[in-house]
């Protein structure tokens, strides 16, 4: 009788420690973040906030991504957590052409696009037919064109968005020419061409600072803050409040304006 009764409190003990074990599983796992960033300066960042959100229960998975396509695709399909790479505006665009239902959980820092040149010193340098590289993808392009036009480059028509494209210069009176490339390439085809746009992440990767190394930098008026995406309807779930609160905290903000001195800027 004893040894039935141990057998059977035995079961319900095994029972119980599984079941515990199948719950803390549960609670743990609802605590992983994996979230997708470009290298720099996102995956820094969200190295820098890691040990923080440990302390607060939250696991924080970065996974690297080396263009502006597949992070956005990837939350989407349920594949990532969140993602942390790109500004509002082409979360807009991409959002229009893609349906994706997203939300933002909170901005971070903005990187001024610049003009970089390995021949000239000044965009009054340029010489007549000069080739200058700029970005292909939508918002980014019309975004370069901008920089180009406030730099005294080119004009844009009048009322000209951020998705304007090459056709929608109405002056050129260097008559330069246009390559269109992938971002991540810009940095790549600077010794090919006479200047070339790029996207502030991609120069800090290839060792440009768009406060030192430009010939031309985008004003700090500039709508194109980086932001922190999730899926939307998750954006009030306990773990992405404290990924906000991590993000946004003072250290972040030092180590943003000490690491890349006038490349990056805090935006919180």
């Amino acid at each position: 009788m004893t040894s039935r009764f141990s057998r059977i409190a035995g079961s319900l003990i095994s029972a119980g420690v599984l079941a515990f074990s199948v719950l803390s599983t549960a609670a743990t796992a609802a605590d992983v973040i994996k979230i997708g960033v470009t290298p720099v300066p996102h995956a820094d960042i969200v190295k820098l906030i890691k040990p923080a959100l440990e302390k607060e229960g939250v696991e924080l998975k970065a996974v690297e991504f080396n263009d502006y396509i597949q992070p956005n695709a990837a939350l989407a399909d349920g594949d990532l957590d969140a993602n942390f790479f790109q500004t509002i505006p082409y979360l807009e665009e991409m959002s229009r052409q893609n349906g994706y239902k997203f939300a933002i959980l909170t901005s971070v820092h903005l990187e001024p696009m610049a003009v970089y040149s390995d021949k000239y010193k000044s965009v009054k340098d340029l010489p007549e037919g000069a080739r200058i590289a700029v970005p292909s993808d939508p918002t980014n392009e019309g975004r370069a064109l901008k920089v180009l036009e406030s730099a005294g480059v080119i004009k844009l028509k009048k009322g000209a968005t951020l998705l304007a494209t090459v056709k929608d210069i109405v002056e050129n009176p260097k008559k330069v020419t246009f390559y269109e490339l992938e971002p991540a390439q810009l940095p790549r085809v600077l010794p090919d061409v006479a200047a070339a746009v790029i996207n502030a992440n991609y120069a800090l990767q290839a060792g440009l600072n768009p406060a030192k190394d430009s010939i031309a930098v985008e004003p700090k008026s500039s709508p194109f803050a980086n932001v922190v995406v999730v899926r939307k309807g998750e954006e009030t779930k306990p773990a992405f409040a404290k990924l906000k609160k991590a993000i946004n905290a003072p250290e972040v903000r030092t180590f943003i304006e000490k690491t890349y001195k006038g490349g990056v800027i805090p935006t919180f």
